[in-house]
């Protein structure tokens, strides 16, 4: 497991070494029909749910960020003949479309997934597509 030593400021090694932690993208799928179905009680319940693992997350010192996005499904932009072409979002009989993210840090690939396994998103026919951020150095 990566590890990160500290220097104080006399340029020693301090006693304690640090996990060095990667990011992570958690990219929140959805089925469209499913997510139509949700009453406002049951909507509220799942924000109290996510709200209360991402605080859990930030406690720990995990959670780097996180939005739920609209539910709209968004513009696509494609090249089309050469040119950037927008569209709009899923439509109604899309497989499955994002509904949030957050942006987590863990020590590896099964750290991330752990996390992920806890996430209250992970019911039903919902899933969690997990992405390691790669440094751009």
């Amino acid at each position: 497991m990566p590890f990160v030593l500290t220097v104080s400021d006399h340029n020693a090694v301090a006693a304690e070494p640090r996990i060095a932690m990667n990011q992570y993208l958690l990219l929140l799928h959805e089925t469209p029909s499913d997510s139509a179905r949700i009453t406002p009680a049951a909507m509220k319940e799942i924000i109290q749910a996510h709200q209360a693992w991402a605080g859990a997350l930030a406690a720990r010192g995990l959670l780097a960020g996180g939005e739920k996005l609209s539910d709209d499904g968004g513009r696509h932009l494609r090249l089309e003949a050469g040119r950037p072409l927008a569209s709009d979002g899923p439509y109604a009989e899309a497989h499955d479309l994002i509904g949030g993210f957050y942006l987590v840090k863990a020590a590896d690939d099964a750290a991330a997934e752990a996390l992920a396994a806890e996430c209250p998103h992970l019911q039903g026919r919902q899933w969690i597509e997990i992405r390691r951020i790669d440094t751009m150095s």
